[in-house]
């Protein structure tokens, strides 16, 4: 299917307590490159949502927790646009100042070209600043896109969460995971699902705030353990 000349892009951020990230997130979205940036509130309490909107963001709010309940909610307000605004490229960033939103181009490049149905951002291939990956996040990484090489045939670098992907795509894979498995979902189901993909080396630097998942122990075995998880269920 062809592309429009200059196709509908829309943003979906998720975003948990990032108050003093979000709107230098919002900011660093290139002018003119997207239609509309849509930040999911899920369950802040502080002023996420209302820094959000204050930035020109449309703000959806989910109570229940989890990173995939939080793109879940983004692509369900995506979907249930008119024909005429629907997006045809989804792209998705994180709330923390971490990813580089200025880099977007990169991501939706190879898709305007045609080349592409998924594009990842890699932390790995890319400029990645000191101590902005803890070094379970880096291992977990390595492990996860080894194992996704050895039993999809899928070479990934990364399970960076600054992605870029065709909607149509996007609603083949049928999502599904709620929290810590749904980068890695995605990435098996493409490979599993044959949907073109690729990626290209992204900037990385220290987060603002802490991280709800590599920061804490608990968060990082749960994280390792779905990511794990998804891998084997989805063979």
């Amino acid at each position: 299917m062809q592309l429009p000349a200059m196709p509908l892009i829309d943003v979906v951020i998720p975003a948990f307590n990032e108050e003093e990230s979000i709107a230098k997130v919002i900011a660093a979205i290139p002018s003119g490159l997207v239609q509309e940036v849509i930040v999911v509130n899920n369950n802040s309490t502080d002023q996420t949502a209302a820094n959000a909107r204050a930035a020109g963001a449309t703000v959806l709010d989910e109570p229940n927790p989890g990173y995939g309940n939080a793109c879940l909610k983004g692509i369900a307000y995506a979907a249930a646009k008119p024909t005429t605004t629907r997006p045809v490229i989804l792209v998705f960033l994180d709330g923390d100042y971490s990813d580089y939103p200025e880099e977007m181009p990169l991501l939706v490049q190879p898709i305007l070209d045609g080349h592409t149905d998924m594009v990842i951002g890699s932390r790995a291939l890319g400029d990645r600043e000191g101590g902005s990956m803890m070094p379970q996040q880096i291992f977990g990484n390595w492990l996860a896109t080894t194992l996704l090489r050895w039993l999809y045939g899928a070479s990934f670098t990364d399970l960076g969460p600054f992605r870029a992907i065709r909607f149509d795509a996007l609603q083949q894979l049928g999502m599904r995971d709620r929290n810590y498995g749904w980068t890695v979902e995605m990435q098996a189901k493409a490979a599993k699902q044959k949907i073109r993909f690729t990626e290209v080396p992204v900037s990385y630097r220290k987060r603002i705030g802490v991280s709800k998942v590599s920061g804490t122990v608990k968060g990082s075995v749960m994280a390792g353990y779905k990511i794990l998880f998804t891998i084997f269920k989805y063979l």
